[in-house]
């Protein structure tokens, strides 16, 4: 029963990409877009990520122009399958907030790397005055 929960469990995992693979349709590549760009209100809602949804479409509409210059085929259908993947494991909330919070960097200000650190010695002056 093992090996069938793991067959049943991978076949869970790549249920949007063959489904996108069923319908074929003639623009694989603004269908993978219109996908993710209805998923954002629902992905952040569950990751309570606090964009504007239309500075976010802004950002994923800039991801899939960085790649707008391929024209391999085999290229373009791997892109478009690590998209569909990437939106799946999104959904089945198998990423950290992190992860996404990252894809939209330039629209978050970054609060970790403007705290002060300590050096390898500190005094105990240091340790409580940490702001």
């Amino acid at each position: 029963t093992g090996v069938h929960y793991l067959h049943s469990a991978t076949m869970a995992t790549l249920q949007l990409a063959q489904k996108a693979r069923l319908l074929n349709p003639s623009n694989k590549v603004a269908t993978l877009y219109r996908a993710m760009t209805k998923e954002i209100p629902r992905v952040f809602t569950i990751y309570d990520i606090d964009i504007p949804v239309k500075e976010a479409r802004a950002k994923l509409r800039g991801h899939f122009r960085k790649n707008g210059h391929i024209k391999d085929e085999r290229v373009l259908g791997m892109l478009i399958e690590k998209g569909y993947m990437e939106l799946e494991e999104t959904l089945l909330q198998w990423k950290q907030r992190p992860h996404l919070i990252r894809a939209f960097e330039g629209y978050i200000a970054p609060s970790a790397g403007t705290r002060k650190f300590l050096g390898p010695n500190p005094t105990i002056e240091e340790q409580f005055n940490r702001e």
